[in-house]
């Protein structure tokens, strides 16, 4: 499976971007630009040939940054996953990378923390 391009990556602020799928060989890029930790919203084992959360959270582990799994099944936003998408964005001193299938999880459950922390 290919992981997402530069181009697909799309940054919510100045703290948070999302993207697609990524893999293994996207984390030195992820690195490369900054980023401090990697969250996953999409749960293992979704589709076939999707990479393995594991191998992606060594290989951020070997590059210094910070692998969080904070699954979400689908565009309902669970407690749990708003929660930890928030601990997330306020424990990482620095750029967050979240990532699901097409990123559209990761955006509701950032939009989800940023409703929250306005009212």
């Amino acid at each position: 499976m290919k992981g997402a391009a530069v181009m697909d990556w799309k940054e919510l602020d100045d703290q948070v971007t999302v993207a697609w799928q990524i893999g293994p060989e996207d984390v030195p890029r992820i690195a490369a630009a900054g980023y401090k930790c990697v969250m996953c919203n999409r749960p293992d084992g979704e589709e076939a040939g999707q990479p393995d959360w594991d191998e992606i959270a060594d290989t951020c582990r070997a590059h210094g940054i910070e692998p969080r799994y904070v699954p979400q099944a689908d565009r309902n936003p669970t407690e749990y996953a708003i929660n930890g998408f928030a601990k997330a964005m306020a424990e990482t001193p620095g750029k967050v990378f979240a990532f699901c299938r097409t990123g559209t999880r990761c955006e509701i459950l950032y939009n989800a923390v940023k409703a929250r922390k306005a009212g």
